[in-house]
């Protein structure tokens, strides 16, 4: 009689032990399914620290909803010596209105008291970097500008048209970041003048810009552009532009000291009529602030 509760003893040990390892493996099993899950796309940020490399335009875009408001100074020609304190005597300025309209569309405006410039853009991310699911290798954006000049009119006695103060530019903007601390870019881009100065004169330029960034911190990167001026498309006694500098961020601001041969701040003052060479101590220094600010209500 013993023996016999003995082995239906065992028998229920059995059964028990069997059910709770297979419970076990379906919960094992359930772990493991659920841990492949579907890649997700990652989308790159950063690749640039500010809207702008230094002057021209960078990669990336205002945020929906944010405001970036811009001042750039740039003084005088360091070969100016100490009589015009390297420059510091002679200062020009832009002040500028940035705006994010969606995710990859941002638009602004603003002023120069160089040649007393208004200008306009806005700029469209078309592709952006990602890994994942989905995967692009690069970012790409197309950047269109407007330009202003509201000097006096050389001649006002003859007949002078609105039209003739207009300049564009457009860009198609090309970017890679290849590592948390690098990224390079290509900026093919075209000017276009409604009038020129001389009959000789292009009236549309072709150039093509490298910009690049290095990060040595967290909050500080070198960056450097330089824009080729292609043959035929540049104005006499004109150069390529070159500048480089340093982005320091610390919080809503971004500070970006540079050096330049560049006086102009708009893309048709920069690219096209540079006429600074470093060789020769023609180089400028400057900076620009940026400073965010969230226009969004906040929801309560």
């Amino acid at each position: 009689m013993i023996m016999r509760y003995q082995l239906q003893f065992l028998f229920l040990l059995i059964v028990t032990n069997a059910s709770f390892l297979h419970a076990q493996e379906v919960d094992l099993n359930n772990e493991l399914d659920s841990g492949k899950q579907k890649p997700k796309t990652e989308y790159i940020n950063y690749t640039f620290q500010s809207s702008r490399i230094i002057n021209g335009h960078s990669i990336e875009i205002i945020p929906k909803g944010m405001m970036d408001f811009r001042i750039a100074h740039r003084f005088g020609t360091l070969n100016g010596g100490f009589y015009e304190l390297f420059g510091l005597d002679n200062a020009s300025m832009r002040m500028s209105f940035d705006f994010g309209l969606a995710p990859n569309l941002m638009v602004g405006v603003g002023r120069s008291t160089y040649q007393k410039q208004y200008d306009g853009f806005v700029k469209y991310r078309f592709l952006r970097q990602s890994k994942g699911e989905r995967t692009m290798p690069i970012s790409a954006a197309i950047a269109s500008s407007v330009m202003l000049t509201t000097l006096k009119w050389q001649d006002p006695t003859r007949e002078n048209l609105f039209s003739s103060r207009l300049q564009y530019a457009h860009q198609l903007i090309l970017a890679r970041k290849f590592s948390e601390g690098t990224s390079l870019q290509l900026m093919p881009t075209l000017v276009h003048y409604n009038l020129v100065t001389k009959a000789t004169d292009p009236n549309d330029i072709l150039a093509l810009g490298i910009g690049g960034r290095q990060r040595i911190t967290q909050m500080i990167s070198v960056n450097a552009e330089y824009y080729y001026l292609f043959p035929g498309s540049r104005f006499e006694g004109t150069t390529n532009s070159f500048s480089m500098g340093f982005d320091i961020e610390t919080g809503g601001h971004v500070f970006q000291l540079h050096f330049t041969n560049s006086r102009g701040m708009t893309e048709r003052t920069f690219i096209s009529e540079t006429a600074g060479s470093w060789g020769k101590g023609n180089i400028l220094f400057g900076f620009n602030i940026s400073r965010m600010f969230n226009l969004q209500r906040k929801r309560r």
